[in-house]
């Protein structure tokens, strides 16, 4: 049987869905510190595994566990508004900031490397031909890619449901098949079965960079299939679960059994691919396969591990946690010219990455953090990100007011 929805704040998965936005901050900033060939706008002349062993273990579970999560509110949000008010919140959450910011992400990002390009050329504008204009397969999304991708899923999913509301009428191929299926999905072997589609894809995906694992569709607007697969699966099985959540509790007095399993499959990866980007296509043999294994089982490991940690122990209300959590969004819409710009700033200047890193995480988080709070959080940006808000003395004076006409 499915549960109603509940009108309390999910803490937990709030802060889960926030530090997987904030991760994509650090996930970002460690780019340019990536040894090997250059793969990003600048490369920074302190070069650092470590940080290349940070961007392969974050790349593998940070996306998962947003879409995930992303499927699971999807649905809860539905069950909430209905239809309508879904497709209206969607709107104004989602595609609203897509074709607001989209256009100031890439004209910074543009910006950025071009400064970038110039500085490696003794500061003039290199030789060559502009790029050719954007089309359908090769228009850049930028890191904006997943509100594009959400879009896509919330469109199908309503599509689904009204299939299955056709062929399902009363609701007994759910309860009957769907149900027990998925509670047999995020059951004990959840990291091993959900897994299976996800290692298929990868393994199958043509001219694969295995040590990039999950392929990025930041660009083109035509679906790609293989993160189409795997975060689909991520997406539908969230939305499965907010059938039955009582099964996150289950994740919750399980998640430390996860960790190890999921750190030893990353360290497998790690073996098998290396500590330095490898820019050339994986071959088809057993030992792709077992990196595409290994990769999609770390993957749902890990996002299981990590949701079930926070079920466990971050139920309860935190002003801080709350906070980060809405911050988060506006953080990852805005940080990468920031984080950008900050790396063709320090790159040139011979100081170790345990330097330049932090250094540039922590002015970047200035920056945003002050601009969530004194531009969005209050504002109409805010109330088209997260939600109007109002601040304390005016919600206090609000309370007073009410207080006295009892």
């Amino acid at each position: 049987m499915t549960q109603e929805p509940s009108r309390e704040r999910l803490h937990a998965l709030d802060a889960v869905r926030g530090g997987a936005l904030i991760l994509g901050v650090l996930f970002h900033a460690s780019v340019s510190f990536l040894p090997g060939p250059q793969i990003w706008i600048v490369a920074d002349a302190a070069r650092s595994s470590e940080l290349s062993v940070l961007f392969f273990v974050l790349h593998i579970f940070r996306m998962t566990v947003f879409f995930v999560l992303a499927g699971f509110f999807a649905r809860l949000l539905l069950e909430r508004r209905g239809v309508g008010g879904f497709i209206a919140n969607r709107a104004t959450r989602i595609a609203a900031p897509l074709a607001m910011f989209w256009p100031i992400a890439i004209t910074s990002i543009i910006a950025a490397a071009i400064w970038a390009a110039v500085q490696a050329n003794g500061g003039a504008m290199p030789e060559g031909d502009p790029p050719p204009p954007p089309t359908v397969e090769t228009f850049p999304l930028t890191h904006l890619w997943f509100l594009y991708v959400l879009l896509g899923f919330y469109a199908a999913a309503l599509a689904l449901r009204g299939v299955m509301r056709l062929i399902d009428r009363r609701g007994a191929l759910g309860a009957r098949v769907v149900d027990p299926l998925v509670r047999v999905a995020a059951g004990p072997l959840a990291p091993l079965l959900l897994a299976a589609p996800v290692a298929a894809a990868l393994y199958l995906t043509p001219d694969w960079y295995m040590w990039f694992g999950i392929p990025t569709p930041d660009t083109g607007l035509a679906p790609k299939p293989t993160p189409l697969i795997v975060y689909g699966v991520a997406f539908g099985f969230g939305w499965l679960i907010n059938r039955q959540p009582q099964l996150l509790q289950g994740w919750g007095e399980r998640w430390l059994a996860y960790v190890g399993p999921a750190a030893g499959a990353t360290i497998g990866c790690l073996m098998i691919g290396g500590f330095t980007p490898v820019l050339t296509p994986a071959e088809h043999s057993l030992t792709t396969l077992g990196f595409a294994a290994l990769y999609a089982f770390a993957s749902w490991a890990w996002t299981i591990a990590i949701i079930g940690f926070a079920v466990r122990h971050l139920s309860g209300e935190s002003a801080a946690r709350r906070y980060v959590a809405d911050a988060s969004y506006w953080i990852y819409i805005v940080h990468l010219p920031i984080v950008m710009v900050l790396q063709v700033v320090f790159a040139p200047y011979d100081w170790p990455w345990f330097a330049k890193y932090p250094l540039i995480l922590a002015i970047a988080f200035a920056i945003m953090l002050v601009s969530y709070q004194w531009l969005v959080r209050y504002s109409w940006l805010g109330a088209i990100l997260n939600g109007r808000k109002q601040k304390p003395a005016k919600a206090q004076r609000g309370a007073a007011q009410l207080a006295a006409a009892e």
